[in-house]
């Protein structure tokens, strides 16, 4: 029998679109002519931050609450509570709390979220190796193969998982279920909290056509713009678009933009990818302590580091700072961010704030890096969503001179005098 419809609820099995299940009459059922042979899912811890927080004190469960702070004060995620009242991930602080003057803000704790991460990517885990994390809260899943190991179809052992994660954890999880990455991300996020969606091939393209192409993995605030200025507002105006003309306006983004407008996407899920990482570092002649010669060296490390990400067209979640006392101690400091970054800019502001603390001794060496890295193409929009974009522009033009005129083409101006005031460090 070929299963279309099962309950989250008994976990019944059928062949027949339903509103209710038939053995407990649920109406938590999911039905999709294609939901016994889809594999490839996207799985999204809800609120994830703010969740961990509420779980552990009770007396914050029906408040509103804000996680944030940092090197920005901007906000790394809000519960839904504050969300109805317009808080959203990345914005200012400030903003949040006029938007919501009573929520609790809470600065995040990080080893905490790790610890909770790591128990609901056991669970996930266990069902198969082909998981690729894209943060603490969130992966793809291929679960192609697994039937008879796992005993049921990867719909059956989704739902079992997303069960087994609230019950052991105290912690929800939605999750989209598809034939390709992006479309199961886009179904992840169609039912939150605690949702379970299926985007099926027979229907991706018209649920994709009306949709705004900011929905599309890379297509930050900057490129929609751009999209809707040259009169592609939706999915479907890009679907409908002419490839060879898609090709002419934006190169090979042109033909990714061709293919995802018709619900393709070819990458496989990647269990390797995320634990790849990069770094630039550099041994001084003699000891430095001064801070404007430390951020002197810095700065090139950045533009070298960055230049890498973005051929090798990745970007990174975590900024890795590394300092070598004169006692031959290594120092590394860490920074986590909301969305990934591939900028010199915003490497050597996180880079900056890392080192300031550590100022005061002798180092004899500085270095940078970037950990948690994930592919360009699936940032999305959100903390450096205008500044980044207009930096990476900036930057990727400096890149393109510098390969054809010779690296000394384009000098920047932090390597001629001392570096001005950043926008992202504290003051």
């Amino acid at each position: 029998m070929a299963i279309s419809a099962i309950c989250r609820h008994c976990l019944w099995t059928g062949a027949d679109a339903i509103n209710r299940c038939p053995a407990c009459g649920s109406p938590r059922v999911v039905c999709d002519a294609e939901l016994g042979r889809l594999t490839i899912a996207h799985l999204d811890c809800d609120a994830f931050y703010a969740s961990v927080e509420k779980r552990d004190r009770p007396e914050l469960r029906d408040r509103p609450v804000i996680i944030g702070g940092g090197v920005r004060g901007v906000v790394s995620t809000a519960c839904y509570i504050a969300r109805q009242s317009g808080v959203g991930s990345a914005m200012p602080m400030f903003k949040a709390l006029k938007a919501c003057p009573d929520a609790v803000v809470i600065r995040p704790d990080f080893p905490r979220y790790v610890a909770e991460s790591k128990r609901i990517f056991s669970l996930v885990g266990a069902l198969t190796p082909l998981v690729q994390t894209l943060s603490l809260d969130e992966a793809w899943i291929d679960l192609a193969g697994t039937e008879r190991l796992n005993g049921g179809t990867p719909a059956l052992q989704l739902i079992r998982l997303q069960n087994r994660i609230e019950a052991e954890t105290g912690l929800t999880v939605s999750i989209g279920l598809a034939p390709n990455r992006f479309l199961a991300k886009v179904a992840s996020e169609m039912d939150k909290p605690r949702g379970f969606s299926v985007i099926g091939e027979a229907g991706a393209q018209a649920l994709l056509a009306p949709r705004p192409v900011s929905i599309l993995p890379g297509v930050g605030p900057v490129f929609t713009r751009t999209l809707r200025s040259d009169g592609f507002a939706t999915v479907g105006d890009l679907a409908a678009a002419d490839p060879r003309d898609l090709v002419k306006r934006y190169g090979e983004w042109g033909l990714r933009l061709h293919d995802l407008s018709h619900a393709r996407d070819a990458r496989a899920v990647n269990p390797d990818h995320d634990r790849k990482g990069m770094s630039a570092e550099t041994t001084f002649n003699s000891d430095l302590v001064d801070a404007a010669a430390l951020e002197a060296e810095l700065w090139p490390l950045c533009e070298k580091l960055a230049s890498k990400a973005r051929r090798d067209g990745v970007a990174s979640r975590v900024v890795v700072l590394k300092l070598r006392r004169d006692d031959f101690r290594i120092v590394t400091r860490r920074h986590s961010l909301p969305e990934p970054v591939q900028t010199a800019r915003a490497l050597f502001a996180i880079g900056r704030a890392l080192l300031k603390p550590e100022l005061g001794r002798p180092y004899r060496l500085i270095g940078i890096g970037m950990a948690e890295v994930v592919d360009a193409i699936d940032t999305p929009a959100g903390l450096f969503a205008s500044t980044e974009s207009r930096t990476l522009k900036t930057e990727t033009i400096i890149d393109d001179l510098r390969a054809r005129f010779g690296a000394g083409a384009v000098v920047a101006g932090r390597t001629l005098k001392p570096p001005r005031p950043d926008p992202f460090s504290e003051t």
